[in-house]
């Protein structure tokens, strides 16, 4: 099974890699025909890489979301599944032109990773494990998808108004809509992910938290988002200030993800 992930993976690799092209043959043609082919080129590789998490599970006899690699690729698959979500929801192909080369970086840092299978800590060997990880997961993925949109979203005044960039690409009031409900839904599963991981750690290390560095980390990047959300909210916040704040936020969420892993060893160092 572990051969079959192996080479699945490598498929999907070349799948977004092809999708992250033609994304970007559609937006300098501007063919409707391609934008079609790239997102179910997307639709594939989601697939595919569904079925390699999979055998990756499968082979390792747990949960694939253990080490660097499995949560990398996990990563993308998450980034993969919520810009998916948007681009059909609100009919926003352009959307994957920023955010397939986004997946292409995360997974091709997945490929960079040592892909053995170790036996498990005994930290790790809980049930907690698939809630904590796999909220994490679809918690980056829909930060990934806000910081995308925050780009759009300063990018917006620079392009030239065309029927293209009218029909393809919402309007900035739309756009800052779309980021706040990624954030909003992006900090509801961080917030599940720092709950379960604080239960998690009291069962394995008797406390619920220890001001580890992936700990600490996580509650800024918690706090930088709660932020954006209390100001949106209470002082109707909006516009470029916001799109940069989101935009900083994801910048803590990869401190977070690698970050912390190279420069910053604590307990989290083995995932």
């Amino acid at each position: 099974m572990l051969q079959i992930e192996n080479t699945l993976f490598t498929i999907v690799m070349l799948i977004y890699f092809a999708s992250m092209i033609l994304y970007f043959v559609f937006v300098a043609l501007k063919k409707e025909k391609i934008a079609k082919i790239a997102i179910y080129l997307q639709v594939a590789g989601l697939v595919l890489h569904t079925a390699a998490l999979i055998c990756r599970g499968i082979g390792a006899g747990r949960l694939p979301l253990t080490n660097q690699y499995e949560f990398a690729t996990s990563f993308a698959w998450g980034l993969c599944l919520v810009s998916l979500i948007f681009i059909f929801k609100y009919k926003f192909s352009v959307l994957g032109a920023f955010a397939a080369p986004v997946m292409f970086l995360i997974i091709g840092y997945a490929a960079m990773q040592s892909k053995e299978v170790k036996e498990l800590m005994p930290a790790l060997r809980s049930g907690w494990l698939g809630f904590h990880v796999s909220t994490a997961i679809i918690a980056y993925g829909a930060f990934g998808v806000s910081f995308v949109l925050s780009i759009f979203f300063l990018l917006r005044d620079r392009m030239k108004e065309n029927s293209f960039w009218d029909q393809h690409i919402p309007g900035k009031e739309k756009l800052d809509l779309i980021s706040y409900r990624s954030v909003a839904l992006g900090l509801m599963f961080l917030t599940f992910t720092i709950i379960t991981g604080a239960i998690w750690a009291e069962r394995a290390w008797g406390s619920y938290w220890s001001w580890d560095p992936k700990e600490t980390w996580s509650l800024v990047t918690w706090i930088v988002y709660a932020i954006y959300l209390h100001l949106r909210l209470r002082r109707g916040w909006q516009g470029r200030a916001a799109a940069w704040f989101a935009a900083a936020g994801f910048v803590c969420v990869m401190f977070t993800y690698i970050g912390v892993n190279q420069f910053l060893p604590g307990l989290h160092s083995y995932g």
